[in-house]
């Protein structure tokens, strides 16, 4: 059935859409970034009809059409020819509304969705997500359970763990080490101790790398290690014989948007292969990190006139190929053109966690904004709240939440903290048990405090910081 097929009357109005690329923007709630590229509904009403549209169209559909044709696209190829009609087979009867009354039914849970999770497209994730509330997202995402590993264990029910971002406006050491030292002794960097390098090249990239790596083994800290560079130079890194533990990349949903980042799929297999020849994971072998967020392919003009949400959503496609340990949206950091507020930020972060997490991946979120958004603090700690609750894998943990080198607004160390403690929350088991041997915790896993002396282990390093 063709979307085009689809009109509505309201009173003496009848709405039409064009296609089925048409009817999902049309149907997306509010953002400036599809005004800005001229996809949105033109009213409340025409987006509550296409909302009505779309959820009377058979899921199935989204294997028949492609929104991004399948000769010019390789994210496309790879959606369409990796899917599993077997893991699909549960729901292929449904409609997009039934599917949506499905994932909230009582009867799916966690098991159910890891099962389904290889049968669904990005396509019919960001469908589905159209038509539902902000209070769906949170309670589908809640049953999602995706469980990575390299030195610990990321994504396990009542955990909720965290990037340490040490980063420096010019890679001073001494500086990195002070910020990582400050995260540590607030139980931050269970997911990874990454740094976005001031000074992007291979060299620096080495120097950065072994600095983290003598600091991980010196201190026995189960966790790994990532400088956010581009693939191609943590690959030279690795021929140089560099301790990389994750690859990093920034990737989006279609092939152009990669092609504008500098990779490909190929390019992405070649650097996960190379980082896995290290064998340097403890626990598992999840290799990869990346970043996403909505309005990248727009602002790349690489979007071939699909909504920003659904283009997000497609990026979930890229991830999911290569088994990666970390995803995360950095939903707020490309500025109001894309996301105006903090409402449209909020439902955005919710978007792409739920997305993520239906697609079978190990999703986190960098609740993050630009100062010139209409946008502030408070509206960060909502988003973190209910990305807590949603069962987000982790966040980021940066000193006083003000990134001084990338000149944006995140969360800090003691947002995670606060996470944890009104949610009732943990770190990564491995990482928790390091913490209170280190003496930075205390009490039971149950009622966890900070120590509020210097832990022994630490008075030395930090004498020697400046």
């Amino acid at each position: 059935m063709q979307p085009h097929q689809y009109t509505h009357a309201v009173g003496a109005r009848s709405y039409g859409f064009h296609d089925l690329k048409d009817l999902m923007a049309k149907a997306t709630p509010a953002r400036s970034g599809d005004l800005l590229a001229g996809v949105a509904a033109h009213s409340a009403e025409e987006r509550a009809v296409a909302q009505m549209a779309l959820a009377e169209l058979p899921l199935g559909t989204f294997l028949n059409v492609a929104l991004v044709p399948y000769e010019d696209d390789e994210i496309t190829r790879l959606i369409m020819d990796s899917h599993d009609a077997a893991a699909f087979s549960p729901v292929s009867h449904l409609t997009v509304g039934d599917f949506r009354n499905w994932l909230l039914s009582d009867d799916v849970d966690s098991a159910v969705l890891a099962a389904l999770a290889p049968g669904i497209t990005p396509e019919m994730a960001a469908a589905v997500c159209k038509i539902m509330r902000n209070q769906d997202l949170i309670l589908v995402a809640k049953k999602c359970q995706v469980l990575t590993r390299f030195r610990n264990t990321i994504g396990l029910a009542g955990r909720l763990s965290t990037r340490l971002q040490p980063n420096h406006p010019t890679d001073d050491p001494s500086g990195i080490a002070a910020s990582l030292l400050d995260g540590l002794l607030y139980g931050s960097g269970d997911a990874v101790i990454g740094i976005n390098p001031a000074t992007d090249n291979v060299t620096q990239v080495i120097k950065l790398v072994t600095m983290m790596d003598d600091i991980i083994r010196q201190y026995e800290i189960p966790t790994q290690s990532c400088v956010l560079t581009h693939v191609t130079n943590t690959m030279q890194a690795i021929d140089r014989g560099a301790p990389v533990d994750l690859v990093f990349q920034s990737i989006g949903g279609t092939e152009a948007t990669n092609r504008s980042f500098g990779v490909s799929l190929d390019l992405l297999a070649e650097a996960r292969s190379a980082a896995l020849s290290l064998k340097r994971g403890t626990v598992g072998d999840n290799v990869m990190y990346f970043e996403t967020g909505q309005g990248s392919a727009l602002s790349a003009n690489a979007h071939h006139g699909l909504d920003q949400q659904t283009c997000e959503a497609r990026a979930y496609a890229v991830a999911r190929h290569f088994k990666p340990l970390l995803v995360n949206t950095v939903v707020g950091f490309i500025g109001p053109e894309y996301l105006f507020d903090g409402k449209q930020i909020t439902r955005a972060g919710l978007e792409d966690h739920f997305c993520g997490k239906l697609l079978g991946l190990p999703m986190g979120c960098d609740v993050c904004y630009t100062n010139h958004a209409e946008a502030d603090q408070n509206d960060m700690d909502v988003l973190l709240t209910l990305l807590g609750v949603a069962g987000c894998s982790f966040v980021m943990g940066i000193p006083g939440s003000d990134d001084i080198m990338l000149n944006y607004q995140t969360t800090s160390f003691h947002d995670a903290l606060y996470a944890r403690r009104v949610l009732g929350l943990r770190p990564a088991p491995e990482f928790e048990a390091w913490l209170q041997k280190m003496q930075i915790f205390s009490g039971d896993s149950d009622s966890f405090r900070l120590n509020p002396a210097l832990p022994p282990a630490f008075q030395t390093a930090l004498r020697r910081l400046p």
